[in-house]
């Protein structure tokens, strides 16, 4: 949850205008009609019990997660770029339609998470997110880890149980909440008003694990929170209206498009009161999260009642606004190992493709592939197995395959339609390679030649010294929010043996923390990160980079060096003798 900066006055002030808001809708998009919620009683019958230990096993992932990046997860981090990847791999091995939404407008550019579970109509969306950015004191895992992996363990067991759908099931996992809903507001403003009205209800779920948490609920009186209130009043907690998290969590950024939202919470800074530890447990006088925003917020800050309790909840609002009364349909997976292969011209490479069945039962699984260069078949021996089987995946390249490095879509085609990635690189085979050095200018003694840099990136300033000849591309060092970019296009010949790119960094700073990356060096070949380095990283002198560009062998890319430094103390990343060995 962002920290809150209205008095509580013009809060809840704010909180009257977008609770009018949310229910007379506005005049670009009405607001979407509420689900009806099942009978408390039929709906607890069918929904699923959500493991309080595979939910915990996610806040474990987490918690390594940011201590093995900086002690944090916050937006735009190398901590939280980890997060998003682990959340992915989980929902996309579940057969998740999974989407990564750059935010462009967020302060720290980074990914939103959508999954779709693909059943049930297109146009009736119930929607289910919470921010998985933490701030920069700590891992934030009750703020908001809990909320993250609360939805992400009700997403893996929903896939499970492949239930009859009734209504199409959206998951999100938010980008830069913690700058101001930043990853929110960027996806509703990215929908049309059609798509807006496809979304039938946004239920928010941020700190659902405070150690001496209450029981709240967003918008508790409203039709659309009724299945998450049915499911708390079975235990007879009494929960209350979510004051202290109005207008500061995502549901605000739907609320403000017309959408009906609701949500749990357990709690941020306020106090508990002497009635609210009367009838919930706890101390009366202590906050709900003593360790809120700071970097005690680890695995060990986490109620576990409070935590189950509310991952159960969202499986309840699940079954009793999306999930049909039938019986499950028959649905299996499919995997390729290795993930990966190379092949020459001329010759072939295999796999294996492996099917399960995941529900229902066993059926014929037709296979086939798209996405192979010209040049390139994929045969399957079988074509069909039984779910349950596996088929040998032969990739052969001919003598003019076009080179360089491509997705193979493997797809099984039954009652369903499930895929899976297989990375193809093709090279030139042998004797096609034309070695040596590819970058031009590599010590930047001919000045900008052959570059293309942010003013006075290249120089012969002597603040920062070269490591070689005179000038060096020296990035950031101002002490101020400033950014500084570097690059170079280069084609990569197919057929090589080796494909090294080096260059030499230094790091300079003033920054005095051993915890927390404030200016960082995005090294990039293309849209893909090699590497990010920052203030941590500092050190006398120059240390030598190394990474291999093989999987880019055949094709034309960017080589991009990108500096961010932020508001105070100066951060100077100078690279010099870059190199791009071939052979």
């Amino acid at each position: 949850m962002r920290r809150s900066t209205p008095t509580t006055s013009l809060a809840l002030a704010l909180v009257a205008t977008l609770t009018t808001a949310s229910l007379a809708g506005t005049a670009s998009a009405a607001p979407a009609p509420a689900p009806a919620a099942p009978a408390p009683a039929a709906a607890a019958l069918a929904a699923p019990d959500v493991s309080l230990t595979n939910v915990q096993a996610h806040l474990t992932q987490l918690n390594s997660i940011a201590s093995s990046n900086g002690g944090n997860r916050r937006a735009g981090s190398a901590g939280y770029a980890a997060s998003v990847s682990y959340v992915k791999g989980k929902l996309q091995a579940a057969g998740y339609t999974v989407t990564e939404q750059n935010c462009t407008t967020c302060t720290y550019p980074g990914s939103n998470l959508i999954a779709e579970w693909p059943q049930g109509p297109a146009d009736q969306v119930v929607m289910f997110g919470a921010h998985l950015d933490s701030v920069s004191a700590g891992p934030g895992i009750n703020d908001n880890g809990s909320g993250s992996a609360t939805l992400l363990e009700n997403a893996l067991v929903l896939a499970a149980q492949n239930p009859t759908m009734t209504k199409r099931v959206r998951f999100a996992w938010w980008n830069g909440e913690e700058q101001g809903l930043q990853g929110s507001k960027h996806y509703v403003n990215q929908l049309s008003t059609t798509q807006r009205g496809y979304i039938k209800g946004y239920y928010n779920f941020d700190m659902v694990g405070s150690p001496n948490g209450g029981y709240f609920i967003n918008r508790i009186t409203s039709a659309t929170a009724a299945p998450l209130k049915a499911y708390w009043d079975t235990f007879g907690i009494q929960p209350e209206e979510n004051t202290e998290g109005q207008g500061r969590s995502d549901d605000y950024s739907f609320a403000n498009a017309g959408i009906q939202t609701s949500g749990y919470a357990a709690g941020a800074s306020y106090t508990k009161t002497a009635a609210q530890a009367a009838k919930w447990g706890g101390t009366s006088g202590a906050a709900y999260d003593g360790c809120y925003h700071r970097s005690c917020d680890t695995t060990s800050n986490i109620n576990t009642t409070v935590l189950n309790r509310s991952a159960d909840g969202v499986a309840y609002a699940i079954w009793a606004l999306a999930v049909g009364g039938g019986t499950p349909t028959n649905d299996f997976s499919v995997a390729v190992s290795p993930t990966s292969g190379s092949v020459a011209r001329g010759g072939s490479t295999t796999a294996t493709v492996s099917t399960a069945t995941t529900a229902g039962s066993a059926q014929t699984v037709t296979l086939s592939a798209s996405g192979a260069p010209s040049g390139v078949t994929v045969g399957f021996s079988p074509s069909s197995v039984t779910s349950g089987g596996s088929a040998t995946m032969t990739v052969s390249a001919s003598s003019t395959a076009t080179t360089g490095t491509f997705t193979i879509t493997v797809t099984g085609t039954g009652s369903v339609t499930r895929t899976a990635s297989y990375t193809l690189t093709v090279t030139g085979g042998s004797g096609g390679c034309t070695g040596g050095q590819l970058i031009a200018n590599g010590g930047f003694e001919s000045g900008n030649t052959s570059w293309t840099a942010s003013s006075g990136v290249i120089t012969s300033d002597s603040g920062q010294a070269a490591r070689t000849g005179t000038y060096k591309a020296w990035m950031d060092g101002y002490g101020s929010s400033h950014t500084d970019t570097l690059s170079q296009s280069v084609t990569l010949p197919a057929g090589c043996a080796s494909y090294t790119l080096s260059f030499w960094l230094h790091i300079d700073s003033a920054e005095t923390t051993t915890t927390t990356a404030y200016d960082k060096l995005t090294v990039q070949v293309g849209s893909t990160t090699l590497a990010t380095y920052s203030n941590l990283n500092k050190a006398t002198g120059y240390t030598q980079r190394t990474f291999n560009l093989a999987g880019y062998a055949g094709q034309t890319v960017t080589l991009k060096w990108t500096g961010v430094e932020d508001a105070s103390l100066q951060t100077s990343f100078v690279v010099d003798d870059v190199t791009l060995q071939v052979g």
